[in-house]
């Protein structure tokens, strides 16, 4: 992606959102189908990001929140605004050089799972009285509330013990969908026509 591409949108791009948001639709459904102990549910927005940049990825996020809030669980929608700043923060660090060798792939995946968290605990406090309904966060939270911690922090914990395993995983399976793709495809990104935001 060149330097010009940064907070632009392409047509490649355009036509990537509905492919990411199928991508984020899937993972979270079949995590919740299998009662998985993650959310998986931005693997799309992730690769949207790689791919074609943090406008591409946060609008594929912020989307898929949405639809998935209207048909599935009401719960997902006031998490699009941890979808946008999810998108925003890997195409961001994607564009400073962070997909160049493996260890920054793995530092771009904490990263994202403390911002994510960061972002999700004034949420999961003002909707879910700080709970995420995670089996392992909301036990942790149980426990740091038992030893009479403050609300935000047990729910800060209650959310990085989820938020970190997830978007470590989430970051390092698009990251291998995105080396993997042939580059042609990823020259779609890099020479398309750009437009103005």
């Amino acid at each position: 992606m060149g330097k010009k591409a940064l907070w632009k949108i392409s047509t490649a791009g355009l036509v990537l959102i509905p492919v990411a948001v199928g991508i984020n639709y899937v993972g979270k459904t079949l995590a919740s189908l299998l009662k998985l102990p993650l959310w998986l549910d931005s693997i799309g927005t992730v690769l949207g990001s790689m791919l074609a940049g943090p406008v591409i990825g946060a609008i594929s996020g912020m989307i898929n929140n949405i639809i998935y809030g209207f048909t599935l669980d009401p719960v997902s929608t006031v998490y699009f605004i941890t979808s946008l700043a999810i998108g925003l923060v890997v195409g961001i660090l994607s564009y400073r050089g962070w997909l160049k060798s493996f260890p920054r792939v793995l530092g771009l995946g904490l990263i994202v799972g403390v911002v994510s968290s960061i972002v999700s605990t004034p949420l999961n406090i003002i909707y879910w009285k700080g709970l995420t309904g995670n089996f392992w966060g909301d036990a942790l939270f149980a426990y740091v509330i038992h030893l009479n911690a403050p609300l935000w922090l047990a729910s800060f914990l209650d959310s990085i013990v989820v938020d970190v395993p997830d978007k470590l995983l989430t970051v390092l399976i698009g990251y291998f969908i995105y080396i993997g793709l042939p580059k042609n495809i990823k020259q779609l990104f890099a020479d398309d026509e750009i437009e103005e935001l």
